[in-house]
């Protein structure tokens, strides 16, 4: 959005002061009441092809935005006003003057922060969270950025309704093939992993999470890989907080363990009332300026070498602006005007204008969440075009031109028209190879998806050799352990099973699973795979005792993990079913084909 936009002739910005994954923030100005306001500027709905889906999240914006403004506590963000301005959403709030929790552990370098802040801390957004849940209100989204702490010493929660806004749009969750909500998973509570019902008690939870950190240094699950940080929430008792840091006083761990109980009974009514009993009467924080404390000399773990501090504490609202990069969201100034005037806006310097290149990455992202959304035919005419648009604007050798064309021929891989798509995906590939070399991980992204193609085409010998140079290739880029490395070699390990040739197949999937069950743990989708497809290979040996229990393992893993009613648990069903008709237990394989109707019944009622 340039400068100087006047909202709805009231709201004139300013100055940008954050941008995160579902639009911008911005000091302003109210002009109506002579007084400085934040401006919270949602990213533009889409077109006209998305009418009806426009409305119902207009609604859910307005319902949303109602009730925030209704919250009126002083440990809770003021929301002023909300509205839509040449199809831009934006919220009116006060302005706060202060850091987030995030930006106060990165200020503190690798290390908690001091105990009296933390008791302080949990102390008020205890007090505003009993507030709102009496109010029958939800957060959602609990996390260090969404907890400002300002200049005199005041702790406010932000963004409520934001989260819930911001899985409608589906800009905040992405599936894994687990079928799992992921965002950050590091504040997640467990009824949350497991998709039932959440309530108040989900926000203690992550609010125990966001104690635990500040409160430590490092979240209760400081795990590597989001899954197994995920099952940590559901599976793990975590180490009492005093157990890394003595120093805590016994009430605030005590409190800090309730919060995080796993079962959502289990967890205080009140958190308030178990503040005041474990930590004393709340304070009155003190009018003091903040100041950057000195950073601890101990270095963090090594698997956070080359990782973002946000990657942990960060949320989508940093009143930090960090430079532009590929994953940083927004890249210019979009908002306030409408991006079909935007395209056409001349370049200047002999480029492309700013405010072009903005639109064009606001449309791909929103191809990217057509996709998530499962509608690909959209999603592959908006990769299409904006591919178009970008060999114009940055040439067709551009990194992000590249980008919408390996998009659009994925999209097309979605939509099963696999001879297109090969095409598409082989000059990705070549194109990708030239311009940024033939062992980028985007490259060898683009050969793998080329080889997927040829398996469903039948062309299993043109396959085969192309994942043998992929596992060469990642082996030499990442290493033979990496888990794209054996992704290549669970597709050679398929080629070979299509092929025919059972014995390297069976040896290849056994070597993939004892790899994957190292690197990613025993639990983990992909491990879980890999079991299945050991027992696939055995049964086409003949083998049917043993290919019989390693279903039933991969079954009950799966049941364990995922939930009997998850779509890979029916599937292991139905495999240990048919391994029983070969068998010639035929009655028990009837049965568990009944259990699996039954299941699926089950999901499937509203």
């Amino acid at each position: 959005m340039a400068e100087r936009v006047l909202l709805h002739g009231r709201y004139q910005l300013l100055e940008l002061i954050g941008r995160g994954g579902m639009g911008e923030v911005w000091r302003a100005r109210d002009e109506a009441l002579s007084r400085r306001v934040a401006v919270k500027c949602l990213k533009p709905l889409g077109t006209q092809q998305e009418e009806s889906f426009l409305r119902v999240l207009r609604e859910r914006f307005r319902r949303e935005a109602r009730v925030a403004a209704g919250l009126q506590h002083r440990g809770v963000t003021v929301v002023h006003d909300f509205g839509e301005s040449d199809g831009i959403l934006y919220l009116v709030m006060e302005l706060l003057e202060g850091q987030n929790l995030s930006e106060l552990l990165q200020a503190a370098g690798p290390g908690p922060l001091p105990v009296d802040e933390v008791v302080e801390i949990a102390e008020q957004v205890a007090t505003a969270l009993a507030y709102t849940h009496e109010q029958g209100i939800v957060h959602r989204d609990l996390k260090p950025a969404n907890i400002m702490r300002l200049t005199d010493g005041t702790v406010k929660i932000c963004d409520f309704g934001i989260a819930r806004l911001a899985q409608d749009i589906g800009l905040s969750t992405k599936l894994t093939s687990a079928g799992m909500a992921m965002g950050t998973p590091h504040y997640m509570s467990p009824e949350q992993i497991a998709g039932t019902h959440v309530d108040a008690r989900s926000d203690l939870y992550s609010f125990g999470c966001v104690l635990y950190e500040i409160a430590t240094g490092v979240p209760p699950f400081d795990l590597g890989d989001p899954w197994a940080i995920l099952i940590g929430h559901r599976d793990t008792v975590p180490e009492p907080p005093r157990t890394l840091r003595p120093e805590l006083p016994e009430g605030l761990d005590q409190f800090i363990v309730a919060l995080l109980a796993k079962d959502a009974d289990d967890r205080p009514d009140d958190a308030s009332a178990l503040a005041r009993t474990l930590l004393g009467p709340p304070r009155r924080p003190p009018a003091t300026q903040l100041v950057p404390r000195p950073r601890d000399t101990e270095p963090m773990p090594d698997w956070t070498r080359g990782m973002r501090a946000g990657s942990r504490a960060s949320g989508a609202w940093s009143l930090r602006i960090s430079p532009p990069d590929r994953s940083a969201g927004l890249t210019g100034q979009w908002t306030g005007l409408m991006a079909t005037a935007l395209a056409h806006l001349p370049a200047t310097g002999g480029g492309p204008s700013p405010e072009h290149l903005a639109v064009l990455d606001s449309r791909h992202r929103a191809g990217l969440s057509l996709g998530r959304l499962g509608r690909w035919e959209e999603a592959h005419a908006v990769h299409s075009a904006v591919a178009t648009e970008r060999i114009a604007a940055l040439g067709e050798h551009h990194e992000a031109t590249l980008t919408s064309q390996y998009e659009a021929a994925y999209a097309l891989a979605r939509l099963r028209r696999w001879e297109e798509a090969l095409n598409g995906l082989r000059r990705a590939a070549d194109a990708r190879a030239r311009v940024l070399g033939p062992e980028h991980p985007d490259t060898l992204e683009a050969r793998y998806e080329v080889g997927i193609c040829l398996g469903r085409l039948g062309r299993q010998d043109e396959a085969l050799p192309l994942y043998e140079q992929l596992i060469e290739a990642r082996s030499h880029a990442q290493g033979p352990g990496h888990p794209e490395t054996l992704r290549a070699r669970h597709g050679r390990g398929m080629t070979l099973g299509r092929l025919g040739r059972w014995d390297e197949a069976l040896a290849e999937a056994a070597h993939v699973r004892e790899a994957r069950g190292t690197t990613l743990g025993v639990d983990h989708p992909d491990t879980l795979v890999s079991d299945r497809e050991v027992a696939v290979a055995l049964g086409w040996l003949g083998r049917w005792d043993e290919a019989l229990e390693r279903f039933q393992r991969v079954r009950t893993d799966r049941e364990r993990v995922l939930g009997a009613s998850h779509p890979d648990a029916l599937t292991s069903r139905n495999d240990e079913a048919l391994c029983l008709e070969q068998l010639g237990r035929g009655a028990e394989a009837v049965e568990l084909y009944r259990q699996v109707a039954a299941l699926r019944d089950e999901a499937a009622e509203p």
